[in-house]
């Protein structure tokens, strides 16, 4: 059964579904969709367009959909979609979309802590973990079980790949390479993410693969074309290097190495 309390604001429109829990004091906006099982917490605030999947959480504080700080931002429909169990702890902000249908979207199954910023457009995978205080600029794009650490800074328009692990008050001003640690300011890729890796079964095989690709990219003094190419020679072809090597091939501001 759904529960309301007495004191929250839910405005004509908005779309709640079945055994949702709004708290005290929260304010859902008009055009917002509520998936079945949410629990918004006291002062919570989703409004915008914004659609949260099934058992999603806004704590106490946070406020989902706001609308865009980007100054370019000149009118037109915009969007903030949550997957399904993705938790948004206290103070969390996460902004719409700037361009005429864009979509600042957050997967399945992500942690987003406290403090946690992310700006018009961004586009997270799922079971992706952001520890306190970090803060996402605008475009930036976060693929599958990548972990980023608390108080990082990441520029506009970069990317951090699958099962990456960003070290904590990193400033990440370029492309962070999937499966790699990496950390610091300036910041550089220390080694491959052994332990995340192994907890999520990947095996001794890849992980040394990746091991390999990792010291061809970052400690041999190679450019990254003759790396990638080295690699290309002497790696066997597993869909992870093949998604690494893309990734490299892909990037528009380059990769920390």
């Amino acid at each position: 059964m759904t529960t309301i309390h007495s004191t929250a604001v839910i405005e004509d429109g908005a779309q709640l579904g079945r055994d949702v829990v709004v708290g005290p004091y929260a304010v859902i906006g008009p055009d917002v969709v509520v998936g079945d099982e949410c629990k918004i917490f006291a002062h919570a605030m989703v409004s915008g367009r914004t659609t949260l999947g099934a058992g999603c959480e806004v704590h106490p504080f946070a406020h989902i959909g706001g609308k865009t700080q980007d100054l370019k931002f000149d009118g037109g429909a915009t969007y903030v979609e949550v997957g399904a169990r993705t938790v948004m702890r206290e103070y969390v902000t996460i902004n719409c979309g700037t361009r005429d249908g864009e979509v600042t979207k957050v997967g399945s199954d992500c942690l987003l802590m406290t403090y946690v910023h992310l700006a018009h457009g961004c586009v997270f995978g799922d079971h992706v973990i952001v520890s306190n205080a970090t803060q996402f600029a605008g475009e930036v794009a976060v693929e599958d079980h990548a972990t980023i650490s608390g108080l990082c800074a990441v520029h506009q328009f970069c990317r951090i790949g699958c099962h990456a692990m960003i070290g904590a008050a990193s400033l990440i001003v370029q492309d962070a390479a999937p499966y790699f640690i990496t950390s610091g300011n300036p910041s550089a890729a220390a080694a491959i993410n052994l332990v995340g890796l192994t907890r999520r079964g990947f095996s001794e095989e890849t992980r040394r693969v990746l091991k390999s690709a990792h010291k061809l990219l970052c400690r041999s003094g190679l450019n990254v074309s003759d790396a990638l190419a080295e690699i290309g020679k002497t790696l066997p072809d597993l869909p992870e290097l093949a998604h690494l090597v893309e990734f490299f091939k892909t990037t528009q501001r380059g990769v920390i190495r």
